[in-house]
């Protein structure tokens, strides 16, 4: 083993001096469901004015409704108390101001080989892409029309939502 994650295994021991969730039963609590990016500047819980317990977050790049993120969120509306689902995609997100030939460009030259083979769900039209994974959700044969489904743009910069969908 290396020292590469001792500061973060530190800040984890520091964490479980105060831990209060032991025992939780992992359902979402507010009865929410979020699909957003995997984008740092995201912080799902506090946009919402939530808290560890009450919702679950399914992340990826561009903050799109995969297969991954709809088996996710089957499993939330039926297992988890999942009620409401938020599609949220944000702005200047790299997956919607790159090209895909850009994006295997950049990975490439970071990696030293060919990244030409690798996929990346470039999206260009944040809109309707989103509009696409909502009516994805709403659709789903196994997520039950009680679930209400909304798509939200998340302004990195303001850290407001404006809802599309």
């Amino acid at each position: 083993m290396t020292d590469a994650f001792e500061d973060l295994l530190a800040a984890n021991r520091a964490y479980a001096e105060t831990f209060d969730l032991s025992g939780f039963d992992g359902i979402a609590h507010a009865g929410i469901a979020i699909v957003t990016c995997m984008d740092s500047r995201i912080d799902p819980l506090r946009m919402l004015g939530l808290s560890p317990g009450d919702a679950k977050i399914f992340r990826n790049p561009g903050g799109r409704v995969t297969d991954a993120a709809l088996e996710a969120l089957v499993l939330g509306a039926h297992l988890l108390n999942v009620k409401r689902v938020l599609v949220v995609p944000h702005t200047r997100c790299a997956m919607a101001s790159s090209t895909l030939e850009q994006l295997r460009e950049r990975v490439g030259e970071s990696a030293g080989q060919d990244a030409s083979w690798q996929t990346f769900g470039v999206v260009t039209d944040q809109v309707a892409a989103l509009e696409d994974d909502v009516r994805k959700v709403r659709s789903h044969p196994l997520i039950p029309d009680t679930v209400e489904v909304g798509g939200f743009l998340y302004d990195v910069d303001s850290g407001l939502l404006d809802q599309k969908v």
